[in-house]
């Protein structure tokens, strides 16, 4: 017989659990209700995402610690399921769980917050891109973090002219020799970005050797897609100036979906990820003339097995 469901109003969500049930108040429009989930061991991995779906959506932040209390599962195996609720767009992965994903959710995650998600791995594909920039002396480079890893890498050098639209990259050389040019523009606070018509305008005066451009999903049918209209905007121009263009994606990007279109896989190049993708990917880029270019970190892997 299931326990008596609780109808006093709550001032906020709490969840609690017994030996043989687990409970979850609702949203405060329907505190009068109480969902209860059958037997944790008897929960499949389908229902226990599900489950998470629904704890995160009313608590937007979550730990492994905290799900893995609530599910009775290892930390690992929520580390499994949070990594898929990533690839369906639903969570972002943060150090140590994660945060729901709203229209615009990654946006509104400051530029230093989002720099620490998947950080091993962005170290690993910006290694993988240096070589790439060999003998390129002019680079746009967008706002990402992804991005950003790279230019950190760049040997110094005067002959190397960045133009971009992130303001983060000032303080990364402001001790270098490399020429930094800003694209001015609007200022976003959260993503430490530029945009808007004089950005868009002051890039179509130059050539570029090659654009460094990151995005938030791919897929082989709808190529690179994005979160937010006035940074793809802007990327595209710096796609439009550029004799090459290299897209720079983490393993978590790949059959993902984002809010909007930002290019045709056709219109790259160089396809840099942290490690070997699934083989429809490496028979696409083949088959498109796209150069894929992966590799995998040691001590990541270490961390993994």
């Amino acid at each position: 017989m299931y326990p008596p469901a609780q109808t006093e109003p709550r001032s906020k969500t709490t969840i609690s659990y017994n030996n043989n049930y687990r409970c979850t108040a609702l949203s405060a429009a329907d505190r009068r209700h109480t969902i209860y989930e059958r037997k944790v061991n008897a929960m499949s991995g389908k229902e226990r995402k599900d489950f998470i779906k629904r704890i995160i959506t009313e608590k937007k932040r979550i730990t492994v610690t905290e799900l893995r209390k609530l599910c009775g599962v290892t930390d690992e195996t929520i580390r499994r399921d949070l990594d898929k609720l990533e690839r369906e767009g639903v969570v972002t992965r943060v150090h140590g769980g994660a945060i729901l994903n709203t229209e615009g959710q990654k946006d509104s995650v400051h530029f230093n917050l989002r720099m620490g998600i998947h950080m091993q791995e962005k170290r690993n594909l910006a290694e993988k891109a240096i070589p790439l920039l060999i003998g390129k002396h002019t680079i746009a480079a967008d706002s990402s973090t992804t991005v950003s890893e790279v230019l950190r890498r760049i040997p110094n050098s005067s002959e190397i002219t960045i133009v971009t639209n992130s303001t983060e990259v000032f303080h990364t050389f402001e001790n270098s020799d490399i020429n930094v040019i800003s694209t001015g523009g609007d200022f976003n606070k959260k993503s430490l970005s530029l945009s808007g018509t004089l950005a868009k305008k002051n890039l179509a005066k130059y050539n570029f050797d090659i654009a460094l451009i990151s995005c938030k999903g791919l897929d082989i049918e709808q190529g690179a897609l994005d979160s937010n209209e006035e940074e793809a905007e802007i990327k595209r121009q710096m796609i439009r100036q550029s004799a090459s263009v290299a897209l720079l994606v983490d393993h978590t990007k790949f059959d993902k979906t984002a809010f909007l279109r930002l290019l045709d896989l056709e219109s790259v190049d160089y396809l840099i990820t942290d490690q070997k993708p699934e083989e429809k990917w490496i028979d696409y880029c083949a088959e498109n003339g796209i150069e894929l270019i992966y590799g995998v970190d040691e001590e990541l892997e270490d961390a993994r097995s």
